[in-house]
């Protein structure tokens, strides 16, 4: 399985701008920039896409440990908060936390802490980041 996105971006560093998209078409000449980036100008930047994509794929990683302990989530609420911070090395994404709540019927907070404890381990996407990644998840 692949999939792919795709980003052109046009002039220097900071007057410039970039358009992201993706296969699917989500994604369609999303702009990002500098000030998107570093500033607080409104738009998209890489970090809050790979912050999307990490809380999406726990939460879908939180479903299947689950259910393989035979339980059926009604809902698992993820925000992924991504620090990046500027290092001796350059600018480098040193941590990632999950803030997880789940409404989980029949679920114990003991099977609850283990199964989001193997989908952090076992997320896709928490295994690509060479971040810390921490975690506060409760039943709700």
């Amino acid at each position: 399985m692949q999939r792919t996105a795709s980003a052109i971006w046009k002039g220097s560093l900071k007057d410039g701008l970039g358009a992201v998209s993706s296969a699917s078409g989500i994604l369609s000449s999303t702009k990002y920039s500098f000030k998107t980036r570093f500033e607080d100008a409104p738009g998209t930047n890489p970090e809050e896409l790979i912050a999307a994509a990490h809380a999406a794929c726990f939460s879908m990683a939180l479903s299947a440990q689950l259910g393989e302990a035979k339980l059926t989530p009604e809902s698992i609420s993820t925000t992924a908060t991504l620090t990046m911070e500027k290092l001796d090395t350059g600018w480098t994404i040193t941590a990632v936390h999950l803030d997880v709540v789940g409404k989980v019927p029949g679920a114990t907070p003991e099977a609850f802490n283990t199964a989001t404890q193997n989908a952090k381990a076992g997320c896709p996407v928490s295994k690509v980041l060479n971040a810390k990644i921490t975690m506060d998840a409760k039943l709700g």
